[in-house]
């Protein structure tokens, strides 16, 4: 089994960390490149921006702060927001980051997951997938959680592994922000589909919620974003705490 990735992830709008809850009520958490510097200072095996706003306003990632983070940050960096072509990715990758996540860019044409996959390899291409739970099964939302696209997220996720993807980004938008764990649910079904690594997010509180995503919901990598921006705890805590529990983590 893979060691287990902890990853921050920085939530970007108007050039600054927000953190909301269910993708609403955002709050300033700091500036994205000194925020990235010290997490990769403090044991964070990645890191990942996501332009929140990006896809609903029409306009391409943060350039700018994908390079100057670049230059500071020598752990693999995610980008994603706002991913529409291949010309996209490719200038993000010569800005410095190391993979690209897409989300309502696949939705929309799915085919920029194949081509991308094809073009730079599967490694390099997350796909991000935003769910949120109606009646008894689980919906994809693009445009940073705007819009109900009524596809089946299971079906989805499935289908992204089909098209090439190399990592599967899954955030359940009910949990986004609540503190209250993980939707295991969802993940412990997403991870019986998938073959590639899945990165859970959304609804880390406390720390064993970190060991459920890995013990029964079957994650290969954790994301977090609220308990580390606020100093709740830090990753280096969680990783000591998940050795304890006889989970294996990157050093």
């Amino acid at each position: 089994m893979l060691k287990i990735r902890i990853i921050p992830c920085l939530d970007v709008k108007d050039g600054r960390v927000v953190k909301g809850i269910n993708f609403l009520d955002l709050i300033d958490a700091g500036d994205p490149v000194e925020q990235a510097n010290y997490y990769s200072n403090n044991g964070a095996d990645e890191i990942c921006f996501l332009d929140i706003s990006a896809s609903i306003e029409n306009r391409s990632t943060m350039i700018d702060i994908v390079r100057k983070t670049s230059e500071k940050v020598f752990i693999p960096l995610t980008v994603g927001g706002g991913i529409k072509s291949l010309k996209n990715i490719r200038e993000l990758l010569k800005a410095g980051a190391d993979k690209i996540s897409i989300n309502t860019a696949g939705i929309i044409n799915e085919k920029l997951i194949y081509d991308s996959a094809q073009q730079f390899g599967s490694q390099c291409i997350v796909a991000a997938v935003d769910a949120k739970k109606q009646n008894n099964s689980w919906t994809v939302f693009s445009y940073g959680g705007t819009k109900d696209t009524g596809i089946n997220a299971l079906n989805w996720i499935e289908r992204l592994q089909k098209l090439g993807a190399g990592e599967i980004l899954l955030t359940s938008m009910d949990k986004d922000g609540t503190k209250t764990g993980f939707d295991l649910e969802l993940l412990k079904k997403a991870t019986n589909i998938l073959d590639i690594p899945l990165i859970a997010s959304g609804g880390v509180g406390n720390l064993k919620h970190f060991k459920d995503g890995v013990t029964i919901g079957g994650a290969n990598a954790l994301l977090a974003a609220s308990v580390f921006h606020f100093a709740e705890f830090s990753i280096l805590e969680v990783k000591e705490y998940l050795r304890e529990e006889n989970i294996e983590v990157r050093l």
